[in-house]
Parts: C-alpha cells; sequence; structure tokens
C-alpha cells in the first residue's frame, strides 16, 4: 500500500473513530427503557449544568398507530436523560407536558385504550415513571370535553386545564420555554 493511500485510511479511520465516540447511545440516566440518547462529547453549546431548564411541551399529535409509544413523550424522555447524562441535577430539569388534540387520547386508562383501540396503552410505563418524576401531565379541557374523556377514563395522574392555551399561557407566563411540535 503506497504511503498516500495509509496516510488516507489512517485519517480516516482516526475521524471514524472520533465521530462515534462522540455519538455513543445512552439509556437513562432518569428514564429507563424511553428517552435514549446520543452523547456529544464536543458540543458547541454544552448543556449548562447550573441552569433551570423549565420547558412546556405542547403536544397534540398522536403516532397513527395506537400500538406505538407517542414520540412527542418520548422526546420529554429524551430532554430528560439527555440532560441528566450531561451533567445537569435533576432538580433543575422542569418540563412540563401540556397534552391536546389527538394526543388526548395516549392518555386514557388501559381498559379504556383497548376499547377504542383493540391494544394495550403503550404510554402508561412512561408516564408512570414521569409521575416519579413529579413531571405534570396537563390535559386540555376543551379537548376532554370534545373527545368524551372523562375523568374516570384519564390516567390517574393526569391534571386538567381550562385549555391548552390556558395552560401554555400560565407556564409561559412563569418563565417557561415553549417547545411546540
Amino acid at each position: 500500500m503506497s504511503f498516500y493511500k495509509s496516510t488516507l485510511l489512517l485519517f480516516f479511520s482516526i475521524a471514524f473513530a472520533k465521530t462515534t465516540q462522540a455519538q455513543e447511545l445512552i439509556s437513562g440516566p432518569l428514564i429507563e427503557g424511553f428517552g435514549d440518547t446520543f452523547t456529544v462529547s464536543e458540543a458547541d453549546l454544552p448543556a449548562d449544568t447550573k441552569k433551570i431548564y423549565k420547558v412546556v411541551f405542547d403536544i397534540a399529535q398522536a403516532p397513527e398507530d395506537p400500538a406505538e409509544l407517542n414520540l412527542y413523550f418520548n422526546t420529554v424522555a429524551r430532554f430528560l436523560n439527555m440532560h441528566a447524562a450531561a451533567g445537569v441535577p435533576q432538580q433543575n430539569l422542569k418540563p412540563v407536558l401540556v397534552v391536546h388534540g389527538s394526543a388526548a387520547f395516549n392518555l386514557l386508562r388501559n381498559e379504556f385504550y383497548k376499547e377504542k383501540f383493540g391494544v394495550d396503552n403503550p404510554n402508561l410505563s412512561l408516564l408512570e415513571q414521569f409521575h416519579k418524576l413529579g413531571v405534570p401531565v396537563i390535559l386540555c379541557g376543551q379537548t376532554a370535553a370534545k373527545r368524551e374523556i372523562s375523568k374516570d377514563k384519564r390516567w390517574e395522574h393526569t391534571q386538567l386545564a381550562l385549555s391548552a392555551m390556558t395552560a401554555l399561557i400560565h407556564y409561559q407566563d412563569l418563565g417557561y420555554a415553549l417547545i411546540s411540535f
């Protein structure tokens, strides 16, 4: 092999090794089984480990397949895991989920979800982990009424707001950043 080819091969090997090293897939540390993230060892904008991350997630869509986890709920798990893995203390992570639209059905108790869709609710395990971490899950009262999701049908830790708009304004007034999908 020529010196040029050897040098080129060495260059690409180092570049590839550095790229793969910077992108290791990790699970947890706050929520296991959901919200896997990649490590980013050389970020130009790393997480500020002293900052309090107050963020309200506006979640209005459900997956087309009711047997699938709501990927936006999973994004909240990713938010928690990636920032905790980057060294942000758990007490500095303050996410809130505001759920409306078709995503509201993802908050149904299993028996009612199964009655509606014919499958178990794949979101309940993740929702329970959110609850253990003190993450509020708020349902739009207008959506709940329109879609006939009464209190007895909802996941037991669901909080109800007058509307998603009311909840989003409330949290933004408290200094929460809005993440909308």
